[in-house]
């Protein structure tokens, strides 16, 4: 037998194990998935795409992991997965952020609406001569669902749309009391007792 025909199962050895361990760490592919996280995290997907970012993440780890087992192939496909992953929960929280905000939007006009009403009826017992203690407890409700509806939109201009639609609501969560009470002070017996 000639050296080169022993050496052949040698080489193919080699080459096998080499093409198995995918040769060196894939670097560039790590730093595309981190960079592509860090755009998504931009872009508000750990609020908006919760779920794929979060596995977006995992992949990015589990690709270190890989590599500190010198696993590189595996390495190199968690990286791809990760950054995918990263460029779709980007994509997701675009649309979700559009809802999101259309939905906090729709709640602030919803709770000025009711505001406006209440204030309305707040008018209609004073123009009825109702009693200034009889509306003590009316305005102090209603200013403080003024001040929580202010708070809602500063909420709203920095952008966190999720947290909008609840506080909303619980901002004027005491106004049809407050509506039911006025109504009673500027009715026909408020202005009898007079």
């Amino acid at each position: 037998m000639s050296a080169r025909v022993r050496l052949l199962p040698a080489f193919g050895l080699a080459l096998l194990l080499t093409i198995g361990c995918g040769g060196e760490p894939p670097e560039k592919e790590m730093q595309q998935a981190q960079g592509a996280l860090d755009a998504a995290r931009a872009a508000g997907a750990d609020k908006y795409a919760t779920e794929e970012f979060q596995a977006a993440t995992l992949a990015l780890a589990n690709a270190r992991d890989a590599v500190t087992q010198r696993d590189y192939r595996l390495a190199l496909d968690r990286a791809l997965d990760s950054r995918e992953r990263a460029q779709n929960a980007a994509k997701m929280a675009a649309d979700s952020k559009a809802a999101a905000r259309t939905e906090a939007d729709r709640a602030i006009n919803a709770a000025q609406t009711e505001l406006n009403a209440v204030e309305a009826k707040l008018k209609a017992a004073e123009n009825a001569k109702a009693s200034a203690r009889l509306l003590a407890g009316p305005r102090r409700t209603l200013d403080a669902a003024r001040t929580a509806l202010q708070e809602v939109r500063a909420m709203f201009d920095k952008g966190d749309y999720l947290d909008v639609p609840p506080r909303a609501k619980a901002a004027t969560a005491s106004l049809p009391a407050v509506s039911t009470e006025l109504e009673a002070a500027g009715g026909p017996a408020a202005r009898r007792r007079r």
